[in-house]
């Protein structure tokens, strides 16, 4: 018997990466799980290869209107709904303040806080009703960029630390009946893209070497794979297992944030 043995779970983002990842590990723990992405193609094959335990709905998650029709789904497919995992976002492949044009700051701005940020929002408002009725979770992947500089331009950046402060004001607001906490992943091979308003719809993480920087500069010196983070999501989904914990992250990271002082400290000597 897993850890999620029963339990009705709802991802977003999950038809590819890290969130394909939680879907495929939640189900082998026991759960059964529906999951909002806006690709239809891949949603549509992933459902057919995990059958009946498994639920995709097309939508997108920076819209209240398919945010609700997720859970309404899920509920009506599975029954109830125990746990919500805001996952889906987007990159800005570390694009600096200097670099970001001018003209497109703004829209890029709205674009990556809406899906990173306002799509988290949308979801825990779309789903809070049917999980106080569960005392079920919210969980958010944040990122190492929630914590530190450097995994992301600004605007990522921003976006991921804003993340952690919705997690600390839903825990306060939700308590006691939802449980809200984070998973803060560090680099992942997958097919992470970027911002349409900055051309980077089509660009993917997968363009970066980070095998070989990962390697080099992590403490653990090893790229994981999306799985190797899903444990996090399991534990923090387990009431069993985790029902004292709310308000928190967990940073699994693979040690970025104890490596000490680096050959470079100031990000701007170029300017």
């Amino acid at each position: 018997m897993g850890w999620l043995e029963g339990k009705i779970a709802l991802v977003t983002g999950g038809a590819s990466g890290l969130g394909r990842a939680i879907v495929q590990r939640f189900i082998e723990e026991g759960a059964r799980v529906a999951f909002l992405d806006r690709s239809r193609e891949r949603s549509e094959e992933l459902a057919t290869q995990l059958g009946k335990d498994a639920a995709a709905i097309i939508g997108d998650v920076t819209i209240l209107g398919d945010n609700e029709r997720a859970v309404a789904d899920t509920v009506k497919r599975f029954g109830r709904l125990d746990c919500f995992v805001g996952n889906a976002g987007i990159w800005d492949f570390s694009t600096s303040l200097v670099d970001l044009p001018s003209d497109r700051i703004g829209e890029a701005f709205d674009e990556l806080f809406g899906v990173n940020v306002k799509g988290y929002l949308l979801g825990a408002k779309a789903s809070y009703r049917e999980l106080a009725k569960t005392r079920g979770s919210i969980i958010y992947t944040v990122s190492n960029a929630g914590f530190y500089p450097c995994g992301g331009g600004p605007l990522y950046t921003a976006s991921k630390h804003a993340v952690v402060g919705l997690i600390r004001q839903l825990a306060y607001e939700l308590a006691p009946k939802i449980r809200v906490n984070g998973v803060a992943p560090g680099a992942i091979p997958t097919d992470l893209r970027g911002p349409r308003s900055l051309q980077m719809a089509e660009r993917s993480i997968a363009s970066v070497p980070l095998k070989e920087m990962i390697e080099r500069g992590l403490p653990l010196g090893k790229l994981p794979e999306p799985r190797d983070y899903t444990g996090s999501y399991v534990l923090l989904a387990s009431s069993e297992n985790s029902s004292t914990a709310t308000g928190g992250v967990i940073i699994c990271e693979g040690g970025m944030g104890i490596r000490g002082f680096g050959d470079n400290a100031a990000g701007g000597r170029n300017l």
